[in-house]
């Protein structure tokens, strides 16, 4: 049964707040991928404070053109979903591009950034860095490393002159 011009309006309007919210979103083609599969990705999505969300093409294009972001939806191929990041920038695509290598049937088709289209390949690029944490992680490693080395070298002499205390006391007995 088709949709009422009410129920088409009620989606892009819902679309609309989900685009004014987001920090980035990521379309995917879900062909042959089974309702619990999704279901599964949709928890975990929520859970890092994501959400996707199935709607025509024309209706995605129509809440985008609203929101002045230009992208021509019939350039999508397959059955296009599009996740929405709330928190984060780059969780969403990374959550999708783990997903998309568990299950063939789903690809990344392109995603939203600041308000600029990146293609796929991009989009898997930015999924493939580390993530904020990590990054972070990395840089209190190396700037933690020198001191770490310096105490390293001063307990290195420390130990030098007790053992050659220890020689001597041991060659006077």
């Amino acid at each position: 049964m088709p949709l009422t011009k009410e129920q088409k309006q009620n989606i892009v309007s819902d679309l609309e707040q989900k685009i004014e919210k987001q920090k980035s979103m990521v379309f995917m083609d879900f062909k042959g991928i089974k309702v619990k599969t999704l279901a599964k990705l949709r928890e975990t999505l929520k859970e890092q404070g994501s959400e996707l969300k199935v709607a025509k093409k024309s209706l995605m294009e129509i809440a985008l053109k609203n929101k002045n972001i230009e992208l021509d939806t019939k350039k999508l191929d397959g059955e296009v979903a599009t996740v929405f990041g709330y928190d984060d920038e780059i969780t969403p695509s990374k959550l999708v591009y783990q997903f998309s290598k568990e299950n063939t049937g789903a690809k990344i088709l392109g995603g939203f950034l600041e308000n600029k289209f990146y293609q796929m390949a991009d989009v898997i690029r930015l999924a493939e860095l580390p993530s904020k944490e990590q990054l972070l992680g990395m840089l209190v490693g190396t700037l933690n490393a020198p001191a770490t080395n310096f105490v390293g070298v001063l307990s290195g002499n420390m130990r030098k002159l007790v053992c050659a205390l220890s020689q001597i006391k041991d060659k006077k007995q």
